[in-house]
């Protein structure tokens, strides 16, 4: 993507390698909000359902097993249309 997302369904030994069963969980109900990047996040959604849109127009849509990566100084705004939860890694 432009804006630098991106989103991969990655196996259970990369999911190992980077070790996401040890990241912190974020969780969050359906909902509409803006968000900005301060460094970049890295997360692994085990389940809901999300739409990301970039100040540029571009979109994500992403669900349970994708590994999606958001770069330093994305501003976005977050659509929730299945309550998430992730697993999540600021920075690189």
């Amino acid at each position: 993507m432009g804006d630098g997302i991106s989103i991969e369904r990655p196996d259970r030994k990369k999911l190992d390698s980077l070790g996401v069963d040890t990241w912190p969980i974020w969780k969050k109900r359906i909902s509409t909000f803006q968000w900005s990047y301060d460094t970049e996040e890295t997360c692994y959604i085990l389940e809901g359902k999300a739409r990301v849109k970039a100040e540029s127009g571009e979109t994500a849509e992403f669900g349970p097993g994708d590994l999606v990566v958001f770069p330093r100084g994305m501003r976005c705004q977050w659509d929730i249309t299945q309550a998430i939860k992730k697993h999540y890694r600021m920075g690189s």
